[in-house]
């Protein structure tokens, strides 16, 4: 019954803890910081794997820290006229790119360089594998009044998931020159995701201006590249984008989590100097085949601000983030985030798991190993699950669980063994019938006393008590009603004496008082008291049948009956039976 107790306790225990841990905001977001290292952590070691190669077909022209030397020295301004831009897209256009996308925002026109503007515009127009950006922001309408964009730049989406994009909803857009905004639908915004920690891990799909949704640069790329023309699509209730054959997972708030191929400089650079150089005619470095592939643009010299933290690097520029997105949309490679009930109901199998073994192993060192070991090898399929299939497995939940659960049962293991023990000692010190300390407890005991005794110098008395005429009273009454009267004889003795007095059954119808700390005077006057007690009560026999009994006693005093456990015990007997042979129903 006490293990069935015990166990109702632990698991309720677990319950409580369990629904603390899912009520606690500030708790969820901490384990969630630490379990996103976990998934940095795998990141690089499957980074440092090499397992996943990026694709050889995107490129990067980086305005790189030379780049910038170059432009200030032959320029003398950032940011570059726009014409530049335009004769590189004709430059690159001859060699037939695939895609060639701008991570840069071309706002507002250059009041010195209108015609270099009205350039790169007629280029736009020109081309139909051009994409550029814009960013959307809550600017307050006093510095901006927020524009109407047109219905081209949208996506229709069918959300029938539980994503609001409430964290990706935005107030005010920062455009860039209309006439390309006229000119194009292939304009992306790059609006990013970071998570508490400042590390990027995803990117938003889509965002929501207006009640309408704006996709992503890299995902107007990447439907480009997979050669989708339609401009409406589904979220399904399992929170996945669907694009043809092909699905991106998103998180709780509309992001896809991004899968790393490798730290800063994965992609093949091109300093975009050279590309300038190559325009102009003059000598240069520069000998690579842009043909068929996707162009990116963007900054990645320091100064210039657009450097990120990701899983692959602290240092990491915001276009090749650009460039790990439309890879991930070329490999159908987006990382997909196991659904936190899932998490939940795992950890709490492995939690079961390891109360199991720690129920059942009766070694400490053998439980904790094969709980260690179960954990470990939960963290290895969860390595591999990310590593193969694409699956963030949580594993700072089922952690937390597991050590709950371990402590747990072993608190629940403790607590049974305490009883088991408690009870086994009781079983070992007591007198079945009377509930009394048997024979062997007494004899430990008055040892103790006198050893104590003689330390201390100090008193303690003993009683032994004998039920007068207990043999007749059997062959009268029947052992039945002799069992009767023990028990009852027990109680009245108990009863009768102080919680540090030890009452025992020392043999047959014969029991004893060891009185710890009690002087000789004190210890005679407890046992007349309890010889009064014991005449003067009715004591009920089977058959509701009712008599009176009477106790001899024997009082013995340390040192000054014996100095020794033996010589005490044979004094107050010696005193014992003169009470009996005076009469009985007295102490001696």
């Amino acid at each position: 019954m006490f293990k069935k107790i015990s166990y109702t306790l632990g698991l309720l225990l677990f319950i409580l803890f369990s629904f603390l841990i899912f009520r606690s905001a500030n708790l969820n977001t901490f384990i969630d910081s630490i379990e996103n290292r976990t998934f940095d952590l795998r990141q690089s070691i499957i980074i440092n794997q090499g397992h996943k190669k990026a694709s050889d077909d995107i490129v990067i022209v980086a305005i790189d820290d030379a780049t910038y030397e170059y432009i200030l020295d032959n320029y003398g301004e950032w940011p570059l006229p726009r014409d530049i831009y335009a004769n590189i897209i004709n430059y690159l256009e001859k060699q037939n790119p695939r895609i060639i996308a701008f991570d840069l925002m071309f706002v507002k026109s250059l009041k010195s360089a209108n015609q270099a503007d009205e350039e790169l515009i007629q280029t736009f127009k020109k081309y139909k594998n051009l994409f550029t950006s814009m960013n959307f922001d809550n600017q307050s309408e006093e510095l901006r009044i927020p524009p109407e964009l047109p219905e081209k730049l949208t996506l229709n989406i069918d959300n029938k998931s539980k994503i609001n994009f409430n964290q990706l909803t935005f107030t005010n857009c920062r455009t860039i020159l209309e006439g390309i905004i006229n000119s194009t639908s292939n304009i992306g915004i790059i609006n990013v995701s970071r998570s508490d920690d400042g590390i990027l891990r995803k990117m938003p799909l889509v965002v929501k201006y207006k009640d309408k949704y704006y996709p992503q640069l890299a995902l107007k790329v990447g439907l480009n590249y997979l050669g989708e023309k339609s401009t409406s699509f589904e979220i399904d209730k399992n929170s996945e984008f669907k694009i043809s054959d092909r699905k991106i997972f998103l998180d709780d708030d509309g992001s896809a989590i991004l899968n790393w191929y490798g730290p800063a400089g994965t992609y093949t650079y091109i300093p975009m100097y050279q590309l300038i150089k190559a325009v102009k005619g003059e000598k240069t470095e520069l000998n690579y085949d842009f043909s068929n592939k996707i162009i990116y643009f963007g900054t990645t010299a320091a100064s210039l601000f657009d450097i990120k933290t990701v899983p692959a690097g602290k240092i990491y520029p915001g276009v090749e983030v650009q460039a790990t997105y439309v890879n991930n949309i070329i490999d159908n490679n987006f990382i997909k985030k196991v659904h936190r009930g899932y998490t939940i109901a795992l950890s709490i199998l492995l939690a079961l798991l390891i109360a199991s073994v720690v129920t059942r192993v009766s070694s400490a060192f053998a439980a904790s190993m094969i709980s260690l070991s179960t954990y470990l090898v939960y963290i290895l399929i969860a390595y591999y699950a990310m590593k193969y299939e694409n699956l963030w497995l949580e594993i700072i939940y089922p952690l937390i669980f597991s050590i709950a659960a371990f402590t747990l049962a072993y608190i629940v293991k403790y607590l049974i063994k305490s009883r088991d023990f408690e009870q086994q000692y009781k079983l070992a010190t007591t007198d079945g019938l009377t509930e009394l300390y048997n024979h062997r407890y007494f004899q430990e005991q008055i040892r103790m006393q006198v050893e104590q005794a003689k330390r201390y110098s100090s008193n303690f008395s003993l009683i032994i008590i004998d039920i007068d005429f207990f043999k007749k009273f059997n062959d009268t009454f029947g052992h039945q009603s002799g069992d009767a009267v023990l028990r009852q004889v027990a109680q009245t003795l108990k009863k009768n004496v102080r919680a540090t007095d030890i009452v025992c059954r020392y043999g047959g119808e014969e029991m004893s008082i060891i009185l710890p700390n009690t002087g000789k005077d004190e210890a005679f006057s407890t046992a007349q008291k309890i010889c009064e007690r014991v005449a003067s009560k009715k004591f009920k026999l089977t058959g509701d049948k009712e008599t009176h009994v009477t106790i001899s006693l024997g009082v013995a005093t340390f040192p000054f009956d014996g100095d020794s456990a033996p010589a005490i015990i044979e004094s107050a007997d010696k005193k014992l039976y003169t009470a009996k042979n005076n009469g009985r129903n007295q102490v001696k």
